[in-house]
């Protein structure tokens, strides 16, 4: 009795089949290459019907879909800010038109991540934890005794918006103040900045036009000792570290799970994120959490995505 885990992000959609005892038997990803709107919905549903034929034998007894931004469960509709034209669109009916009677539930990438990691991952066991997701954007998937926690509207999570540094910006307004500085873009967004406000650098950036630099391009610099690299870096750690302060001292929890692109590369510096946060937390709450690597990677999401789709089925001993 498979189900099919869907994990759409800003770059591609990556689907994974799993068995009833949260076994990954295969994955395939596809590209977006700029597609938007339709185009995209069009991607997804394509995807399914390829795996609905696939396992026509074995059949897929539900299927969860993991996306970036707000999964309105009310509606059935995905706002994205990362994908053109999704606003408000019906993905949702789109897959029921695919799928017919089989079960499909959508959520937020932030409560997949989380799902994922609490019940395959670094989270296994925990009634409390956070994902801190870090990638071209930031977002956190909350466990709350062992419920997801929503908000009113299904917006919770979009920790993006948290504010860490004064005074406003106009900047902030498309992404918020801790994604400006300290998402994968952000990194990048900041170096920039700096390079242009420096007038002596001549450094390893400088062989690259100010526009082409990415966050990669920025921990390359940082593992070759490039100052301006180091500067950028250190600034991340600072905002990921009261970050991580505000959440334990509002939540409470057991771990909190640092994952998403960036986290990668960045994972060496969850020592030094500690120590921060130790600075800014409560006392006793910060004594209490462990601080982690998410433990299934890229993969959180389809796993998330497959938990979702099994809960939908059948209960689920974590």
């Amino acid at each position: 009795m498979p189900v099919l885990g869907i994990d759409l992000g800003g770059t591609k959609i990556a689907a994974a089949l799993f068995s009833a005892a949260g076994d990954m038997i295969s994955k395939e990803s596809v590209a977006l290459h700029g597609k938007k709107g339709s185009e995209v919905g069009g991607l997804v549903t394509e995807l399914v019907e390829k795996f609905l034929r696939t396992s026509a034998e074995s059949g897929i007894t539900a299927i969860g879909v993991c996306v970036p931004g707000i999964s309105r469960i009310s509606s059935g509709t995905v706002w994205a800010p990362n994908i053109p034209g999704w606003d408000d669109y019906p993905l949702l009916k789109e897959l029921q038109d695919v799928c017919g009677s089989i079960p499909v539930v959508i959520d937020s990438d932030r409560a997949c991540y989380i799902l994922g990691e609490n019940w395959k991952g670094a989270a296994k066991g925990c009634s409390d934890a956070i994902y801190l997701s870090v990638g071209t954007g930031i977002g956190a998937g909350i466990l709350i005794n062992d419920t997801i926690l929503r908000g009113a509207h299904d917006i919770a999570g979009c920790i993006g918006w948290m504010a860490l540094d004064g005074p406003f910006k106009d900047k902030y307004i498309p992404c918020g103040c801790f994604e400006y500085h300290a998402s994968g873009e952000g990194i990048a967004k900041v170096c920039r900045e700096l390079l242009q406000e420096t007038t002596e650098y001549n450094g390893i950036l400088s062989d690259k036009a100010l526009d082409d630099i990415t966050a990669a391009d920025v921990f390359s610099a940082y593992d070759q000792g490039d100052g301006i690299a180091r500067e950028v870096m250190d600034q991340c750690i600072r905002f990921w570290g009261m970050a991580i302060a505000n959440l334990i001292s509002l939540f409470n929890p057991e771990k909190i799970i640092m994952g998403g692109g960036v986290f990668g590369p960045a994972a060496r510096f969850i020592p030094e994120i500690k120590a921060e946060a130790d600075k800014w937390a409560q006392p006793i709450s910060v004594t209490q959490v462990s601080i982690e690597h998410s433990r299934l990677g890229g993969d959180a999401g389809v796993y998330g995505a497959a938990y979702l789709a099994l809960k939908s089925i059948k209960p689920i001993d974590k």
